[in-house]
Parts: structure tokens; C-alpha cells; sequence
């Protein structure tokens, strides 16, 4: 459904051009013959309707007259009996169109445009389209709006031209996290020996730095621009308490063998192959940490990922990289040593 169709309704009606391009794929249309019932009194579905076509009556059911409302009224800009559970029962009078959104997921669009719009208003004349293009990374649908307010206060602009190594492996652990807003990079790891890998190509949208920030170690690789461009730049402190906590999120080994069992996680060992040979879970798949971007496009994105290793450093940074990237990710708390208590106590 096209969203000029829903744009007078209240509140999507104080969502930016912006946000409204995302409301295409959040809402869906139901259709009603005449006597056919939208939902009953006491309901406390998770939907959210509104009338586009024809004639509903909500009835308390009471013995009072019904509430008739018609397409195109003021009563109709606003959602059918929102409350819940639901206090009426809405049965259509005429053949009925309706639009019919997820509440959570819309209630999570307007608090984040609402949010962002504020930001903008803060950032001083900064162009803020690089914010809303953020929020259409599934990664930062996870921030929560307070959070997401601070982040774009915090973000500050670095110019950067071709060739210009903004980390450097080995280097101390860095003091930034950072977010490309224009132009393209590379990250590049070199051996005992000097021979170099580049080990992915990252754009607009793309952060990197990440890992000596989760891991408090030194740089593990190198980031250099391929063009000119800009790049966001935030703080340690900020990125700690902003970004990591929201997207680094755990499950108990308890509950890691449930989603496992139950077909609906995969686990993926994210130590180094000799390591993994050494002894692993049974079921788990090795995807080392240093090949982790490479093998994010053969990860099945409608699925669970579990990440595991000998300690929860490097799965934090994994699942991370994961959810930046709109991965549903998850780290073993514990580490491995948890999960096998757990298959040894299941086993007893």
C-alpha cells in the first residue's frame, strides 16, 4: 500500500518524509464485507487499524447504540478503539478497506523520527539525512530513542581523503568508534611477514573500530579510505554506553540449549580453526572473528545466531559486527565452558 494513503491519520501524520518511506512496508490492508467482524470486544491483539473505505460500527455491546464511523470523518484519522483490550466490537456496515499496522513496530517509527527530529534540531545546520539513512540500519531499530537522541548529538564530522589510514593495526586501543557517512574503505590485516589481506570493503552506512573498543586491545587491522569522503566519529565512552549495551545482548547456557533444541538458533564458534579442531560443541559451525565480515553474506538472516568463545571477548565483538549489520545475534555468556556444563548436566 502506498503511503499517501495513510499519511492524514493521527500520528503518522507528524512523521517526516523521511519516516514515511519506511511506513510502505510496515502497513498491510484488510478488507471487510458487509457483516464481517474486524475484531471483538475484549481483543488485545498487537494491530493497529484504520478505516480507508466505507462504514464500521463499534458496538460496547451494552445495549447502547453503536458508534458509526464513516471513511474520510474526523473520527476516522484516528486508530479504530485503540485501547486495549479492545472495548468495542467493529463490524463493517458497508464493503470496508482498512489499513493495519503492527502497533509495536509503529509505536518504535514515531518514537525514533520523533527522537532524530529533535537531534536534528540540536546539530546546528548539519545536514541530518545521514541520520535517517542510520536509522534505516535494522541494527539501530534496537537502540532505544533516548539513546539514539544522545547518539546523534555525539557523532562529530571527520574529513577524510584517498589513502588516509584512519586505524592502524597494532596501534594502541583507539579512543573512537567510527561510522562512514560518505565515500568507501577498506580493511586490510598484514601478516608476520608484511603480506597483506584486505579483508573487506565497507560504505556508507558501514562502522568499523569496534573490536579494540569491546576487546580493550590494540587495532586488529587497518582501515584506510579508497576515496574522499567523511566519517562520524564517536567517543569510547560513548559508544560503551550508547551502542554496545543495546546491541551486545546474552543468553544463558540454559537458554541457549532451549533455542537450540528447539531448531530456532544456530551456534557459531568464533575461534580460530585450530582452536575449534582442539574440541567444540557438537552442532556448532566455525566462522573465525578475523573472517567473520567475509562470511556475513552466507548467514542466514531470518535465523538466531548464537556466538561462542572460550570467553565472552570475542563473541561480544562478533555479535556486535552481526547486529550492525541487522543479524539477530546473541552472546553465550560464559563461553564454551558454560555451554558444555550445560550438555554435561542435560547428559547426566
Amino acid at each position: 500500500m502506498d503511503s499517501t494513503h495513510v499519511t492524514g491519520f493521527v500520528p503518522l501524520n507528524s512523521l517526516s518524509a523521511e519516516a514515511l518511506t519506511q511506513v510502505e512496508g510496515l502497513v498491510g490492508e484488510v478488507r471487510l464485507t458487509i457483516g464481517q467482524a474486524l475484531f471483538q470486544r475484549g481483543d488485545a491483539d498487537p494491530l493497529r487499524y484504520y478505516l480507508l473505505e466505507g462504514r464500521i460500527s463499534l458496538d460496547t455491546g451494552d445495549g447502547s447504540p453503536p458508534l458509526l464511523i464513516h471513511a474520510g470523518s474526523e473520527a476516522a484519522r484516528h486508530p479504530l478503539a485503540r485501547l486495549k483490550p479492545r472495548r468495542y466490537s467493529a463490524v463493517a456496515q458497508t464493503l470496508c478497506r482498512i489499513a493495519a499496522f503492527d502497533e509495536a513496530a509503529l509505536d518504535k517509527l514515531i518514537a525514533q523520527d520523533q527522537t532524530t527530529a529533535y537531534a536534528v534540531q540540536e546539530f546546528e545546520g548539519n545536514d541530518p539525512y545521514w541520520m535517517f539513512d542510520l536509522l534505516r540500519n535494522p541494527a539501530f531499530s534496537r537502540v532505544p530513542p533516548a539513546n539514539l537522541h544522545a547518539l546523534f548529538t555525539r557523532f562529530h564530522p571527520i574529513s577524510v581523503t584517498a589513502g588516509q589510514v584512519v586505524i592502524r593495526q597494532d596501534d594502541p586501543v583507539g579512543d573512537h568508534y567510527y561510522l562512514i557517512r560518505e565515500g568507501q574503505a577498506q580493511v586490510s590485516r598484514h601478516n608476520e611477514v608484511g603480506q597483506e589481506t584486505v579483508l573487506a570493503k565497507l560504505g556508507p552506512g558501514d562502522g568499523f573500530g569496534e573490536e579494540a573498543l569491546i576487546a580493550h586491545a590494540a587495532r586488529r587491522a587497518t582501515v584506510s579510505m579508497v576515496s574522499d569522503g567523511l566519517i562520524m566519529g564517536l567517543s569510547a565512552d560513548d559508544f560503551d554506553t550508547l551502542l554496545k549495551e543495546p546491541l551486545v545482548r546474552q543468553v544463558t547456557a540454559t537458554e541457549a540449549m532451549t533455542l537450540l533444541q528447539g531448531g530456532k538458533a544456530d551456534l557459531i564458534d568464533v575461534r580460530v580453526a585450530d582452536e575449534f579442531k582442539q574440541g567444540n560443541i557438537k552442532g556448532s559451525v566455525n566462522v573465525p572473528l578475523c573472517l567473520l565480515r567475509l562470511k556475513i553474506g552466507a548467514l542466514d538472516r531470518q535465523r538466531l545466531h548464537i556466538l561462542i568463545s572460550d570467553t565472552d571477548r570475542r563473541s561480544s565483538i562478533a555479535a556486535f559486527i552481526l547486529s550492525q549489520r541487522g543479524l539477530d545475534a546473541r552472546v553465550l555468556a560464559g563461553g564454551l565452558s558454560a555451554l558444555k556444563q550445560s550438555n554435561d548436566k542435560g547428559a547426566a
